[in-house]
């Protein structure tokens, strides 16, 4: 077995929207449950010591008008946009959530555990530097990679997002930095409607988005192809010294906000493939922080497969099947885009 660390804290829970919004504490509740199963204990992960995100760490990423607003709103409710509610325990819920993810990404670069899963919530990766989105206040995955490379000295760091919903805040917040490589896989059309093939960053930061959209449908065999061999030869050309993984299980096949067919198996693989990549490239270090999935058992099931995978419990060598451009779904007719950037 592998070692594994695993972080959550109860405050996250404290973020209640509405009794009708996808977005519950009975998702984090559902997992609490799953880290208490024997299937879980039995892996002895080593748990993380909980924290607040500082200002200063909050502040890399989004602006300080933005900060001082989610603070004012501490133990007030208010709609911060059409789908996102802030309830009287909502902004120390999110700054819990950031802290988590920061404590994870210390823990693997700093220490021998460098495998990590921050389990939080309010999810992170619609946040903007200046505005909630889609149920995100702080963009946790974005201040930790910042974080990793303001106070743990790294150089390099690469984010994959494989939520059904694009990332646009962390797009947003690396457009123009050649430090962060920023993949995404997402169902398109869908919200925020951002995330098309054709944005791949500006300035600097050119050809370090890489937006890989795709229609409904697509299932366990696209994205193992996707991940273990597009995705795998794009990490592999940046070489990053650390990956952030925004880990969505709304590509599940029963998700009620998405159409993707991704079945726990699909997980595993998935998380196989990043894991693998850090295994080549960065020493191991690797963080998955939660984001989306909605319908409970398919959140805890996918879950719980990941964090088996990053336990060794399964191996992931290649993806099932060769390497064809027919397994990469919609991603093949996006590949010409890419060529100029990575040797795929």
């Amino acid at each position: 077995m592998r070692p594994i660390s695993l972080i959550h804290d109860a405050l996250c829970l404290r973020h209640e929207p509405g009794p009708d919004h996808p977005e519950s504490p009975q998702r984090l509740q559902t997992l609490l449950q799953l880290l208490n199963s024997q299937a879980i204990t039995e892996l002895q992960p080593k748990m993380l010591t909980p924290r607040d995100a500082t200002d200063a760490e909050l502040l890399r990423i989004h602006t300080p008008d933005y900060v001082a607003w989610l603070h004012a709103l501490t133990g007030h409710t208010a709609n911060l946009d059409a789908d996102t509610v802030a309830s009287p325990g909502s902004i120390p819920a999110a700054v819990r959530a950031a802290g988590c993810v920061l404590v994870a990404t210390e823990s693997v670069v700093q220490s021998q555990v460098p495998r990590s899963f921050a389990l939080v919530r309010p999810p992170g990766h619609h946040a903007e530097p200046d505005r909630a989105m889609g149920f995100c206040l702080f963009n946790n995955v974005a201040i930790a990679a910042k974080h990793a490379q303001a106070v743990l000295g790294l150089r390099r760091v690469a984010i994959v997002d494989f939520d059904v919903h694009h990332g646009n805040g962390t797009q947003s917040a690396f457009w123009r930095d050649p430090t962060v490589l920023y993949i995404s896989t997402h169902q398109s059309p869908l919200y925020p409607g951002s995330g098309a093939a054709s944005e791949v960053g500006e300035g600097l930061g050119e050809g370090r988005t890489v937006n890989i959209p795709l229609t409904a449908g697509h299932g366990d065999a696209e994205y193992d192809a996707i991940y273990g061999g597009l995705i795998a030869r794009m990490l592999e050309r940046f070489r990053p010294e650390l990956i952030l993984v925004s880990a969505g299980f709304d590509i599940a096949a029963t998700d009620p906000l998405g159409g993707m067919e991704v079945t726990t198996t699909g997980f595993a693989r998935i998380a196989g493939h990043l894991l693998n990549a850090a295994d080549l490239l960065c020493n191991g270090r690797i963080v998955f922080v939660l984001e989306g999935g909605y319908q409970l058992s398919a959140l805890h099931d996918g879950v719980g497969a990941c964090i088996e995978a990053m336990a060794g419990r399964l191996v992931v060598d290649e993806p099932v099947g060769a390497l064809r451009r027919m397994n990469l779904g919609d991603a093949a007719q996006y590949l010409e885009i890419w060529d100029p950037y990575f040797t795929l």
